[in-house]
C-alpha cells in the first residue's frame, strides 16, 4: 500500500471488501465517507509511503488503516493503539468518530490504549491489565470507587486514567533507573551485533525469514478482513512467483545447455528448460506443504532440506534404480521422488534418436546407440519423455491442492484448539 494514495487505498479495499450487490458508485460514495469520518479529507491524494518512500505521518497511516477495518460496518472490532502518533485533538477525533459510529452501527470495539488522556471519558468499559493480570474489568464510573475502596484514591484536578495507570505501574520507574546503568553497553554490543550481521551471510537469512512472516501476517489479516481467502491466496501466490521463478531458470538454463554440449535442437532446448522449470516449482511447492505444517521458519529448512535429500538421493541419479534397496528405498521412495521423472526425461531428451561412436578397438565400425545408454542406464522407455514432463506437473498440482487442503484443514481447526484451551483455563 505504500505506493497508492489514501483515496485509492480505501477504494481499492471498498471494492475488496464491501458486497458484490452495492454499485460501483455506492462503494465510492461509502468509501468516501469513511475518509471523511476519520478526518483524512485534506491527504486523500497523498502517497501513504512507508520505510524508504516519505508520504503520509505514522498518525495518519495508523487512521487509514482504521478506515480499511472500519469499511465493512463490523459487529466486533479490534483496535491496537489506535490514538499512537496522534496528538490530542486528532486522537479524541478519531476516538469520537468511532465511538458514534459504534453507538450508530451497533458495533462492539476493542481498543488497546496506554495513554488514554482525554479520550478515556469515550469508554463504556475498562479493563486495566498489569504484568499480564487483570486488575479491574468493568464500567469507567466504577473503576474511580473500586480505587477508593482499595486504598488508592484519585487526587482531585488528575485525569483518573493517569492516575490508574500510574497506579498499577508503580514500579515502572524504579525499572528505568535500574536499567539505565546498562544502556550504553547493550547499545555498544547492539551496533556489534548489527554490524556482524550485516556483514555475514545470515542477513539474507533473516531478510528471507521477514519476508515469509510479513506476508504470512498479510494473509491472515487480509483473509480475516474479507479481502480474499485461502483459494485465491493460493493462486495468486503461484501466478505471481511464476515469472521470477521462469527468468531465474531460462537464462541460466540455456547458458547451462549450450556450454555442456547437450544435444542442439529448438524442442530439446525448451524441453530441458521446461522440464528445469518444473523441477523449481516442485521444490517451491513441496517446502509449502512443509511450510504449512512447520510453522517455524528454522523446523521448517531443516525438514525441507531432509526431505529434499530424500527425494535426491532415491531419484536414481547417485544410484541405479535396480540397486536401490526395495524396502522403503525403492517403494514408494524412488517413485514418488520428483527427481526420478526429471532425471529420465533429461536423459530421453538427449539420447533417444542418438548414435555415438564406440572408442572400443575390438570392433571396427562399431557404434552405440541412445536406446543402448538408455537401456544401462536402466530408463524405463516404455513411455516417451513429454509423459514425464506431464507427470512432473502433475505432481505440482498434487503439492499445490495439498497445500491448499492444509491451510483449510488449519483455519478450522486453530479457533476450535483455542477455545478447547480457553474452555481449559
Amino acid at each position: 500500500m505504500s505506493t497508492l494514495s489514501v483515496r485509492e487505498a480505501i477504494y481499492y479495499s471498498a471494492h475488496l471488501q464491501l458486497p458484490d450487490t452495492m454499485l460501483v458508485s455506492e462503494k465510492r460514495t461509502h468509501a468516501e465517507h469513511v475518509i471523511q469520518e476519520m478526518g483524512l479529507d485534506d491527504i486523500m491524494d497523498t502517497r501513504i509511503g512507508g520505510r524508504i518512500t516519505k508520504g503520509i505521518s505514522g498518525g495518519q497511516r495508523k487512521r487509514v488503516s482504521i478506515c480499511v477495518e472500519m469499511l465493512t460496518r463490523p459487529r466486533l472490532l479490534f483496535l491496537d493503539e489506535p490514538t499512537s502518533g496522534l496528538d490530542s485533538a486528532a486522537s479524541y477525533h478519531v476516538m469520537s468518530h468511532i465511538t458514534s459510529v459504534a453507538a450508530g452501527e451497533g458495533m462492539t470495539v476493542v481498543a488497546a490504549v496506554h495513554q488514554p488522556g482525554e479520550v478515556f471519558e469515550l469508554f463504556h468499559s475498562l479493563c486495566l491489565l498489569a504484568h499480564g493480570r487483570t486488575v479491574f474489568l468493568g464500567t469507567v464510573s466504577d473503576a474511580t470507587e473500586f480505587f477508593n475502596l482499595n486504598g488508592f484514591p484519585c487526587p482531585c484536578l488528575r485525569n483518573p486514567s493517569e492516575h490508574f495507570l500510574g497506579t498499577i505501574n508503580k514500579d515502572f520507574d524504579e525499572e528505568i533507573v535500574e536499567d539505565s546503568r546498562y544502556r550504553r553497553k547493550t547499545a555498544a554490543k547492539a551496533i556489534d551485533t548489527l554490524t556482524n550481521a550485516y556483514q555475514s551471510s545470515a542477513y539474507s537469512e533473516k531478510t528471507t525469514n521477514q519476508i515469509i512472516q510479513m506476508k504470512e501476517m498479510v494473509f491472515r489479516r487480509e483473509r480475516l478482513s474479507g479481502h480474499y481467502g485461502v483459494t485465491e491466496f493460493v493462486i495468486s501466490n503461484t501466478l505471481s512467483a511464476t515469472p521470477y521463478l521462469a527468468v531465474m531458470i531460462i537464462i541460466p538454463g540455456a547458458i547451462l545447455y549450450y556450454l555442456t554440449g547437450l544435444t542442439r535442437g529448438g524442442s530439446n532446448i525448451a524441453y530441458f528448460v521446461v522440464t528445469l522449470y518444473m523441477c523449481i516449482v516442485l521444490v517451491e511447492s513441496i517446502m509449502m506443504v512443509i511450510a504449512a505444517v512447520v510453522p517455524d521458519f528454522l523446523m521448517g529448512i531443516v525438514v525441507g532440506s531432509g526431505v529434499q535429500a530424500l527425494m535426491m538421493t532415491n531419484g536414481g541419479f547417485f544410484r541405479l534404480p535396480n540397486q536401490l534397496p526395495k524396502p522403503v528405498w525403492k517403494y514408494p521412495c524412488y517413485y514418488i521422488s520428483f527427481h526420478k521423472y526429471a532425471v529420465q526425461g533429461f536423459y530421453k531428451n538427449e539420447f533417444v534418436g542418438q548414435t555415438f561412436a564406440s572408442d572400443q578397438l575390438i570392433m571396427a565400425n562399431a557404434t552405440i546407440t541412445g536406446h543402448q545408454v538408455l537401456e544401462a542406464l536402466q530408463v524405463e522407455m516404455w513411455y516417451s519423455k513429454w509423459v514425464n514432463l506431464a507427470i512432473l506437473f502433475g505432481m505440482a498440482v498434487i503439492y499445490r491442492m495439498m497445500f491448499f487442503a492444509i491451510v483449510k484443514v488449519a483455519e478450522g481447526i486453530r479457533p476450535k484448539m483455542r477455545r478447547m484451551k480457553c474452555s481449559l483455563i
